[in-house]
C-alpha cells in the first residue's frame, strides 16, 4: 500500500475515538469539574463529558497550555494548588451552585520530578489541601473520581505470572506509586468524598510522549528493552480510559463507590508483539531488538537523573522510573470494572496503536 494512502486509512481509525452512544445524554442535567484538565488524558476527558451533556469544567494552572481545550462551551477554573484560601474564592466562585458539581474527576498528577519528594507534595498534598477545601465550602460532590495508578500494588508476580486484581495487597516499590497510594488511603480514611479509584495500567494515544517516542525508534529501526527475562505488558488506550471514567460516574452509586478498579484493555502482552504490531502499522519490516542488562540501564538512569536536577529538570529516565521499566509481570484482571460498571475495553492495543501510530505519521508528514 503506498505511505500516503496508509496514513489516510489509518487518520481515519483515529477518528472513530468517538463518544459510545450509551454515554450521551448521561451527563444532561449534571456538572462536571475535571481538575488537571490540560494534560495528554483531560482533553479527552474534556471532549468526552460534552458529548455526554456535562456542563463542563476545567481546572487549570494558569499557566497550563489550553492547546487540547479549545471548545467554547467549556468553563474554565483557574486554580493555585498551593494556597487553600486562594482556592477556596476560586472554587466558590466558579461553581455552578452553592451545592458545587454533581461530579469532579482528578486527574492532576506528577510522573516524574527532579526532587522525588515533589511527588508527596503534589500527588499526596495537593489532593490533600483540595479534599479539605471542598469540605470547609461545602462543595462536596456527589462522585468524586480519583486517578491513582497501577503503580500502588507494586512488584506482581514474577514465578507464576499471575494478575493483579481488585485483592492484590499494595506494596508500591516507587516514589510516584507510595504517593499516589497515599492520596488513596486519605480518600478513604480520612475525607468525607463519596470516591471512586481508578488504578490504570500505561496509558497511550495520540498526543502522549512516552509511548510515542517507543514507535519512533521502531521507526529507526531500533527497539530498546531492559532485561533478559520476557515481560507481560498491559496497555490502556485513552479512549477507553475516558469511557471507563464516564461510565463510573454515571452507574448506580451503590455499585461504584467506596471501590477501587484496575483498569487495561484485557490482554497481555509482550515487548515482540509490540514491536511486531508497530512495524505494520508503520509499514516497515524490521528493526533492531535491543535488549539492555539491568545494570547497564540502571547506571545510565542514575546519570541522566542527576544531570537533569543539575539544570532543575525532570528527568523521562531516572531511578523510579528504572524500577518500573525492570519489572516482568504487568499482567491484570479487571473483572470488577466489567461487572460493576459494564466496562468493555473498545480499543485493544491492535486497534489502539494503529490510531498512535497514524497519529506519529501524520505529525512527521507535517513537518
Amino acid at each position: 500500500m503506498p505511505k500516503k494512502a496508509y496514513i489516510c486509512n489509518m487518520a481515519n481509525n483515529e477518528q472513530d475515538m468517538e463518544t459510545p452512544a450509551g454515554l450521551k445524554g448521561t451527563g444532561d442535567g449534571k456538572s462536571v469539574l475535571i481538575v488537571g484538565a490540560g494534560g495528554f488524558v483531560g482533553g479527552y476527558l474534556a471532549r468526552m463529558a460534552l458529548d455526554c451533556g456535562y456542563d463542563t469544567y476545567v481546572g487549570v494552572r494558569a499557566s497550563t497550555s489550553r492547546r487540547y481545550l479549545d471548545d467554547p462551551r467549556l468553563h474554565f477554573v483557574v486554580l493555585d494548588y498551593d494556597d487553600a484560601e486562594a482556592e477556596k474564592r476560586q472554587l466558590t466562585q466558579a461553581a455552578p451552585s452553592p451545592a458545587g458539581w454533581d461530579c469532579i474527576v482528578w486527574n492532576l498528577g506528577a510522573t516524574k520530578c527532579a526532587d522525588m519528594a515533589d511527588f508527596d507534595r503534589i500527588n499526596y498534598g495537593y489532593l490533600r489541601r483540595f479534599a479539605d477545601v471542598l469540605q470547609d465550602t461545602g462543595l462536596i460532590p456527589g462522585r468524586f473520581l480519583y486517578m491513582s495508578s497501577l503503580s500502588v500494588l507494586g512488584l506482581g508476580d514474577e514465578k507464576t505470572f499471575a494478575p493483579f486484581t481488585s485483592q492484590s495487597v499494595p506494596n508500591p516499590n516507587t516514589a510516584y506509586g507510595r504517593s499516589k497510594l497515599k492520596s488513596e488511603v486519605f480518600l478513604e480514611k480520612y475525607s468525607r468524598l463519596p470516591w471512586i479509584i481508578f488504578r490504570p495500567t500505561g496509558i497511550y494515544g495520540p498526543h502522549e510522549k512516552d509511548y510515542m517516542m517507543m514507535v519512533e525508534s521502531i521507526d529507526r529501526h531500533l527497539d530498546v528493552s531492559v532485561g533478559f527475562t520476557e515481560q507481560q505488558l498491559s496497555f490502556l488506550y485513552v479512549a477507553d480510559l475516558v469511557t471507563a471514567v464516564f461510565q463510573a460516574l454515571a452507574a448506580p452509586a451503590d455499585k461504584v463507590l467506596g471501590h477501587k478498579y484496575i483498569l487495561t484493555d484485557g490482554g497481555s502482552w509482550t515487548q515482540k508483539q509490540f514491536r511486531q504490531l508497530t512495524l505494520k502499522y508503520l509499514n516497515k519490516g524490521w528493526a533492531l531488538p535491543l535488549r539492555l542488562p539491568m545494570w547497564a540501564v540502571y547506571c545510565v538512569s542514575v546519570a541522566a537523573e542527576k544531570a537533569a536536577a543539575m539544570r532543575g529538570k525532570a528527568s523521562t529516565l531516572n531511578r523510579d522510573k528504572f524500577k518500573i521499566m525492570r519489572q516482568r509481570n504487568w499482567n491484570c484482571d479487571i473483572t470488577d470494572a466489567r461487572r460493576d460498571f459494564g466496562y468493555t475495553p473498545a480499543w485493544p492495543l491492535p486497534r489502539g496503536l494503529a490510531a498512535t501510530v497514524a497519529a506519529y505519521l501524520a505529525a512527521r508528514h507535517a513537518k
